[in-house]
């Protein structure tokens, strides 16, 4: 799949920063499939067994055409080299599947950011990350190693709401994630889920999605339903009689619901229209100074 999809203009080599001529060959060499291991900062945790078999029965017909990027490893020794993949996880499964003794690999050197950063990229620029992955990605860089999002975002080729958004995401409930990650509701329905800071109020409209197969647009008026069925406090109680209808006590128009949602996917976050004969006002919520930093960028810069 095209790399300008998803925003990224640059190849794995961009990022890949020159080392010890002694660790580095730009040559392609044949190494013992069994001297490789995998990367232990891989993103990916799921793998497609039916498109993985695919791969196998190709590379078992024509070879591996693309050669696999790998640093040498912690253990390897003069006598018995061994190396860790920074690249190309998914050719070394299947050329084991293949039943290869060899595949052909590039040596580079790496340090444990760059291996996270370069399998991150790889992934994002073949598609094979669900968002959910690439959030863990994200979060990984930035607590293992003290990234910012803004640099994140110019390592991976994305702007810095894009990392923002995405890391929004680990903040649904544990269920909403897993049915995220199973494709059993889209990126749509989880940000419109999202907009319900209430663990029980998301799962209560992750069911309703699901069993009532809500597309995102019922489900951003469900939420907002959700998020509006606060209880009345004393005052609002006491003041009911003679205070305005509320956003509680009557439908909006559809055209303010159009603006909200249009908002919501634009800033990636819940945006409120409140209108009124002379005017209105829009509320924009935030729920950490990232996001807040990643809003004031979108919008002002």
């Amino acid at each position: 799949m095209s790399p300008a999809k998803h925003g990224l203009g640059r190849g794995l080599s961009a990022l890949i920063p020159p080392t010890q001529p002694s660790a580095v060959t730009s040559a392609v060499t044949q190494v013992p499939v069994a001297a490789i291991s995998p990367n232990p900062r891989q993103p990916r945790h799921k793998v497609d067994a039916e498109a993985l078999r695919e791969l196998a029965d190709s590379i078992r017909e024509h070879g591996v055409i693309q050669p696999l990027i790998v640093t040498p490893a912690p253990d390897s020794t003069a006598l018995a080299p061994r190396y860790q993949l920074i690249a190309g996880e998914r050719r070394w499964h299947a050329a084991k599947l293949a039943g290869l003794a060899t595949v052909p690999v590039i040596v580079r050197g790496a340090t444990p950011q760059e291996m996270l950063e370069l399998a991150l990229v790889e992934n994002i620029q073949r598609a094979d990350l669900n968002v959910l992955e690439e959030a863990h990605a994200y979060r990984q860089l930035m607590s293992d190693f003290g990234l910012t999002q803004e640099q994140i975002a110019a390592k991976v080729g994305k702007n810095r709401a894009t990392i923002a958004n995405a890391l929004r995401l680990l903040k649904l409930a544990p269920e909403v994630q897993t049915a995220l990650a199973e494709d059993t509701i889209t990126e749509g329905h989880a940000r419109a889920i999202l907009t319900l800071e209430d663990p029980k109020q998301q799962n209560t409209l992750l069911r309703q999605v699901i069993e009532q197969g809500l597309s995102v647009r019922q489900t951003e008026e469900a939420a907002r339903r959700l998020g509006d069925r606060r209880p009345l406090t004393t005052e609002r109680r006491s003041t009911s009689s003679t205070s305005r209808p509320t956003r509680e006590e009557h439908e909006m128009p559809a055209a303010t619901r159009a603006l909200e949602n249009d908002f919501r996917n634009a800033l990636g976050t819940k945006v409120q229209v409140f209108r009124s004969r002379k005017g209105g006002k829009i509320v924009i919520h935030f729920y950490s100074e990232e996001e807040l930093e990643a809003i004031y960028a979108h919008i002002v810069r």
